[in-house]
């Protein structure tokens, strides 16, 4: 599969299952209506889209530079990492706004779905790769 397929599969994919989750989650995390809470889900999730794609094009020419080939629990676990970081400073705000809350307050009541979306970006990754296989920048060279 091509480098840009891949990650947009991956991408799409992801926040499929994720707004699947969410959801109904905000509704009842935040009291919400269930309307608003999948609205809600839906916005951040394309916000979220968006940041993945992003993050795994610079991920991946990362590396692509490494001279140890694979993905290791280590590098799954800063992938998630920095993917999840970055997420965060962009929807912290969105929520607060949407939720008429301070950006502390959003980034507390967040935790716990960034708990699950840290385990949740490490495992999605791992089954993807299993499924799809690993995109060309983590294969092993082949001799030829």
């Amino acid at each position: 599969m091509k480098p840009k397929q891949r990650r947009v599969l991956q991408a799409v994919l992801y926040e499929l299952f994720a707004i699947l989750f969410v959801g109904p989650v905000l509704g009842w995390l935040f009291d919400e209506p269930m309307g608003s809470s999948l609205a809600l889900a839906v916005v951040l999730s394309t916000i979220a889209l968006s940041w993945n794609y992003v993050f795994n094009a610079l991920f991946e020419r990362w590396e692509a530079r490494q001279p140890v080939r694979g993905r290791s629990w280590q590098r799954r676990l800063a992938h998630g990492a920095g993917f999840e970081g970055g997420l965060t400073l962009l929807l912290v705000p969105v929520m607060a706004g949407w939720l008429d809350t301070t950006a502390w307050q959003a980034f507390l009541a967040n935790l716990g779905l960034l708990l699950f979306f840290f385990f949740y970006a490490v495992g999605f990754t791992w089954a993807f790769d299993r499924v799809f296989g690993l995109p060309a920048s983590a294969a092993a060279a082949r001799e030829g």
